[in-house]
């Protein structure tokens, strides 16, 4: 009876996982390991820094959203946090007044006007945070410069709002992630809003729009005159509205690229338009000291900044919230008679990102579509990768451990390649980029051993081979061959034109072959003949691998006939 019921958990246990996860349980797999002095004492260390918290790292800390949410994770006593700010002196200041507890709070300098700084930062964190990797990551910080009749500029040339808001946290991201998959639970959060969503009436009914039309002015470089995303003439509100569409977009982006082969969980947040907040500090006097009241009895979308923290930390905190690819907003959507209940309830009234609700009043809400372009968004990973310099790392699906898979793939790897190079040959084809195929010396060298090889085996082995196909396999049905509707017609010569350039090709190798014999070269330099000469061992002995020393090769080409023969060991 035990056996049986172990059985069944066991069954049980196997129809758990998704089937989406695939091999992905296996990813962190590993063989067991010898630890050096130097990993024992790092453990050591990792273990008397964190203890069994998790490590959070924040931007934008010193005042607002961010100070807030800063307060309610560490109040859990479950997090360390590290604070990304720009002025540490005001950090420390506000830590202090808080009574932040600076065993679990450790102050940073980030600079986002500034690629350097943040790469800085980056290289420093890595540094602090030992053999722990990151948990969180929150992407707070941001800046908003409505009433600027002209852009200012980033140390890099950047326009600062699109630079501080989107492009130095797309280049944090980019270096802090690939560490974050070794976490249980790692989750990307970017702070987003509502005027970067347009099917809302903060987000589409009030000018300046975010739009990033085609994005020609990132396709441009973005660089100081270009002020704007678009290309087109620059509006501070439409410079923030912009840098929140674009965070929101990545978030998407980066989920459907990366979630599923790293686990890492990427989400985008409006917390409500907290009213009263530095956002605005910008702002001039009579808009801050209207602008509450007018989001808390008219609209009914106000949101203290304390309980706009309270939201952040539960993205954080909240297991439900560890699903990917979700814009987080809480309370539904607007509702009309807001005059009267919200006189009642001194503006607190529940609606779309309004305040109230509590913790059980969020949800995943819905996007427009230019958040949901995946064609532009595409484009915008392409072109602010190359403005940030980002490198980031190859998305790759996990595949199953099974040795048989390795072993058979390590066999057909180097036949597979070369078949493949032969197809691509047989035919006019075209390279990934609309050119022409045109062989490299390498690639011809590599046709050339093939045909070695080929006819040495095909009189031997492949003998053997064909006569066990047709006892075993029969002849090709009647049926797969019938049924073209077309004649194949003759292979002719296909010009194409194209902008390849002679001058940036290789040196050609010249490779004369007849019916009769395939294993004529015309060898130019020593350099020709070392090719030629890899790609005939590769081929006979090492299976695609290059022999580490030229010496190990048995292959040999001679000075005297060019031609390939077998030089004695």
């Amino acid at each position: 009876m035990p056996r049986k019921i172990t059985i069944l958990l066991a069954a049980l246990a196997a129809t758990a996982i998704s089937v989406t996860d695939g091999f992905k349980f296996m990813s962190n797999w590993q063989p067991p390991k010898i630890l050096t002095d130097v990993q024992k004492v790092e453990i050591a260390q990792t273990e008397e820094r964190f203890g069994n918290k998790k490590l959070v790292v924040i931007t934008g800390c010193s005042s607002g959203l961010g100070r807030e949410t800063v307060k309610n994770l560490l109040a859990t006593n479950k997090y360390h946090v590290v604070g990304a700010v720009r002025d540490v002196d005001k950090m420390e200041a506000v830590a202090e007044i808080d009574e932040f507890d600076m065993d679990n709070f450790h102050i940073m300098e980030l600079e986002l006007n500034s690629f350097a700084s943040v790469e800085k930062f980056c290289s420093e964190l890595q540094e602090y945070q030992l053999a722990k990797p990151i948990d969180r990551l929150i992407c707070n910080a941001g800046v908003y410069q409505p009433s600027l009749p002209y852009a200012k500029w980033s140390v890099d040339g950047h326009e600062q709002t699109m630079q501080i808001n989107f492009l130095s946290h797309f280049l944090m991201i980019s270096k802090l992630m690939p560490g974050m998959s070794a976490a249980p639970d790692p989750r990307v959060i970017m702070v987003g809003s509502v005027t970067g969503n347009d099917n809302t009436v903060g987000g589409g009914g009030v000018y300046p729009i975010a739009d990033l039309k085609n994005l020609d002015g990132f396709a441009a470089g973005f660089k100081n005159p270009i002020a704007m995303a678009d290309g087109y003439g620059f509006i501070g509100a439409k410079a923030y509205k912009d840098s929140k569409l674009c965070l929101m977009m990545m978030s998407n982006f980066l989920h459907s690229k990366y979630h599923r082969n790293t686990g890492i969980s990427f989400s985008s947040i409006y917390p409500g338009c907290i009213a009263e907040t530095p956002l605005f500090r910008e702002k001039r006097a009579w808009f801050r000291k209207y602008f509450p009241i007018f989001m808390k009895y008219i609209t009914g979308g106000y949101v203290g900044v304390e309980e706009a923290g309270q939201r952040l930390f539960q993205v954080a905190h909240d297991p439900r919230c560890s699903k990917s690819g979700v814009y987080w907003s809480w309370n539904g959507g607007p509702r009309e008679g807001r005059g009267a209940a919200a006189l009642e309830q001194s503006g607190q009234i529940s609606g779309g990102g309004g305040a109230g609700g509590g913790w059980d009043s969020i949800y995943e809400n819905d996007q427009s579509d230019k958040v949901n372009n995946v064609e532009l968004a595409v484009k915008l990973f392409q072109t602010a990768t190359d403005i940030t310099g980002a490198q980031w790392p190859e998305a790759k699906t996990f595949v199953s451990p099974c040795p048989t898979l390795k072993v058979i793939g390590a066999i057909s790897q180097s036949m597979i390649a070369r078949e493949e190079l032969k197809r691509m040959v047989e035919r006019p084809g075209f390279n990934e980029d609309g050119t022409p195929i045109k062989l490299t010396k390498r690639k011809k060298a590599a046709l050339v051993a093939d045909k070695v090889t080929s006819s040495v085996l095909k009189n031997t082995v492949g003998r053997v081979g064909r006569l066990a196909g047709r006892l075993l396999l029969g002849a090709v049905p009647e049926t797969a061959v019938q049924g073209s509707f077309q004649e194949e017609k003759p292979l002719e010569e296909t010009l194409i034109s194209s902008s390849y350039s002679e001058s940036e090709a290789e040196p050609e190798m010249t490779i004369e072959t007849t019916a009769s014999s395939a294993n004529v070269i015309e060898v130019f330099n020593d350099n020709d003949k070392a090719v030629l000469e890899g790609e005939i061992f590769d081929a006979v002995f090492a299976n695609g691998k290059t022999a580490p020393k030229d010496e190990e090769r048995e292959w040999k080409v001679t000075e005297a006939s060019k031609e390939k023969e077998l030089s004695p060991v």
